[in-house]
């Protein structure tokens, strides 16, 4: 990874959370980069039930598009 850093701030509280999160050895850039990824994972999941769950009337078929 290039030698850029950004300055974030946050509160006390979210600096203990995160470091709480944090595992040794692991830089905060690869955590963050784990915390989107999970996000990122878990919105995906969420889009995907609620295609399940849709009535097929409020879907378009493939054949339309």
């Amino acid at each position: 990874m290039a030698n850029a850093s950004k300055r974030i701030p946050v509160t006390e509280e979210r600096w203990k959370e995160l470091n709480d999160l944090k595992e040794a050895g692991e830089t905060y850039d690869d955590l963050l980069g784990e915390l989107i990824q999970e996000h990122q994972r878990r919105r995906l999941a969420e889009r995907t039930k609620a295609v399940r769950e849709a009535d097929s009337e409020d879907l378009t078929s493939l054949d339309e598009l």
